[in-house]
């Protein structure tokens, strides 16, 4: 597939995220919330994380921002549910890793929608915009294994 091709695929998922957001919606119960924002474009997110037994049983976002930030958030979620938190912390990882453009180990994980983001890496101001969610996510899981030990 030509380059041209395959960024016009991922701006095309990007876009189905952003307007068709999976998880989104709040969970009530027992739930971790997590609010972030990034101030300098005005993108906010509320996370919230059903963590059962070491695992994310479920997670859903609310929030407001362009369509990186509100399609990460969707993908995010996606990718993280049913994985125990050290394999979500890997995955944010990696996915950290892929948006400043380091090398990523990718054999041993699926990162499906998120490979979309890819391109994000050659745009610096929206880098912030693409991690929001996944910062949202490490800041929860992590005040969750502190609690825990």
């Amino acid at each position: 597939m030509s380059s041209k091709n395959l960024d016009t695929l991922y701006r095309q998922v990007i876009m189905d995220h952003y307007k068709n957001p999976r998880n989104k919606g709040v969970l009530e119960d027992d739930s971790l919330t997590i609010n972030m924002n990034n101030p300098t474009c005005g993108d906010r997110i509320q996370l919230t994380l059903k963590l059962e037994d070491g695992k994310v049983a479920d997670a859903k976002f609310e929030g407001e921002g362009c369509s990186i930030s509100m399609s990460s958030a969707s993908m995010m979620t996606q990718a993280i549910k049913g994985k125990n938190i050290e394999e979500a912390l890997k995955l944010s990882k990696v996915f950290s890793d892929m948006m400043l453009g380091k090398e990523y180990d990718e054999d041993d994980l699926d990162l499906g929608d998120i490979e979309a983001l890819q391109g994000v890496s050659q745009f610096p101001a929206r880098i912030k915009c693409a991690t929001l969610a996944w910062k949202a996510m490490e800041k929860g899981v992590s005040t969750e294994k502190e609690e825990q030990e």
